[in-house]
């Protein structure tokens, strides 16, 4: 029997499907670059299927999705891997049906009056203790922020490619990580795509460097939303702004608020109840739920509640929620279920799901982690100062300027090691960066001119 044979029968056997790792456990005779090549012409010639990302990615026969009573077509179907409660099989019955067997719906502002914080809880108490457990790091407990920090570096890579990919952008992993570490943007993308990822390296380090001070507020929220909308709104004044216009919610029959004050009183109760929940996660799911349900802004919504599900996470030192493998098509159905029938329990499962999968990911990689620079954490602010005022003043000599800066502020015998620090800092930068100095484009553009690179 040929190893392509051997797959496919394995394949066929299962009903939820299989991973690589599956088959290369039920096969060891294969070399995983066999098995993946013989994939691809599997795939290819129709006779499996294949969903997901990564190490989630399953393979599966071609009618596994498909029944001939299903009223969903076999790529809107709900993987079949990620487990569901009973609570949530009748929100994807109705949401598989099609749109007109759908009744329209408008905000129910009942909804968001009914949850009483201390007393409503989206997460059942077990929910929240699981949760708790899987996401624990050795920096529960110490100061805000400290182990989001320490993962930065990684962070920023897969929630701003996995956030972006829920979004339909085919910016692969390791692109991401050209662009956000080195600046590079991928061939063939589009512009749309590299502003996208970009916007979310923004917003997370926003978050991560003033997460002591992180409340769910306006002043958060706008923020937060406008640097995952530069420069992809159609109107650049609705960064970051209040929503003025009706919206339509593409393949919904859902219709959010259009009265701009009303979206205001809205949103002021959402964030004080938001700020009145105890517990991070059922803070952070609260947040997911019902930012995406108002539709504050005028888009961009899911992207700044998915990042705003993690103020209460960064804060408390825990695992973060990446997204990591998360497949589109569950979070767009399961934030239908919330849209349509204003029931939580299927977004409620995905992110249960979705966490685990981030806390594998991060618990094992922290002991790869070098241990922040102590120098270059004690004049963090100091470096970045420096380095925003040498580029805003391309007239200067950069390195008199640094020299200044550092007798100004430094003691003398830490002046040599935080000089050498901010010149390294300057010598890397590039427009991947520029936010975290508080830096425009133009300014970085003047200044290259003057100096040459």
């Amino acid at each position: 029997m040929s190893s392509a044979t051997d797959l496919l029968n394995t394949i066929q056997g299962s009903e939820d499907g299989v991973t690589l790792a599956d088959l290369l456990t039920a096969h060891p005779q294969i070399a995983r670059r066999t098995a993946q090549r013989l994939l691809r012409k599997l795939i290819d010639s129709g006779e499996i299927a294949a969903l997901g990302e990564g190490k989630a990615r399953r393979y599966f026969r071609p009618n596994a999705y498909s029944g001939s009573d299903d009223a969903a077509t076999a790529a809107e179907k709900f993987p079949p891997f990620i487990p569901v409660s009973a609570d949530s099989q009748d929100i994807l019955a109705y949401i598989d049906r099609p749109l007109p067997a759908r009744k329209p719906v408008g905000y129910q502002r009942d909804f968001l009056d009914a949850y009483r914080p201390g007393e409503s809880w989206y997460l059942s108490e077990s929910l929240r203790r699981q949760l708790h457990k899987m996401g624990r790091t050795p920096e529960v407990g110490g100061p805000a922020g400290t182990y989001s920090r320490a993962v930065l570096n990684r962070l920023l890579i897969d929630l701003s490619w996995a956030s972006s990919h829920l979004e339909g952008n085919t910016y692969s992993r390791l692109d991401t990580r050209e662009l956000i570490e080195h600046g590079k943007a991928a061939r063939g993308k589009a512009a749309i795509e590299t502003q996208m990822i970009l916007n979310h390296k923004t917003a997370i380090e926003l978050l991560v460097e003033n997460i002591e001070n992180a409340e769910f507020n306006r002043y958060t929220l706008m923020n937060l939303h406008s640097a995952l909308a530069e420069n992809l709104l159609p109107n650049p004044a609705d960064e970051g702004r209040i929503r003025q216009h009706a919206v339509d919610i593409g393949k919904s029959v859902y219709r959010p608020l259009s009265t701009p004050q009303q979206i205001e009183d809205a949103l002021d109760v959402l964030l004080g109840k938001a700020n009145q929940i105890a517990d991070p996660f059922e803070q952070s799911f609260f947040i997911m739920v019902h930012v995406p349900y108002l539709q504050p802004f005028a888009d961009v919504n899911k992207r700044t509640s998915r990042l705003a599900a993690n103020i209460p996470l960064f804060r408390s030192n825990l695992c973060p929620l990446t997204f990591l493998d998360v497949p589109e098509l569950a979070y767009s159905r399961a934030i239908l279920g919330v849209y349509e029938m204003t029931r939580v329990e299927l977004l409620r499962d995905l992110y249960v799901w979705a966490y685990e999968r981030s806390t594998q990911e991060y618990l094992a990689i922290k002991q790869d982690l070098v241990e922040p620079d102590p120098l270059r954490l004690a004049w963090r602010d100091l470096i970045k100062q420096t380095i925003r005022e040498v580029v805003a003043q391309p007239e200067l000599e950069p390195l008199s300027s640094i020299q200044r800066a550092v007798e100004k502020h430094v003691p003398e015998d830490e002046q040599i090691s935080v000089e050498a620090l901010i010149v390294d800092e300057l010598r890397r930068l590039h427009e991947g960066v520029l936010a975290r100095y508080g830096l425009r484009p133009s300014e970085y553009t003047a200044w290259k001119a003057v100096h040459g690179r």
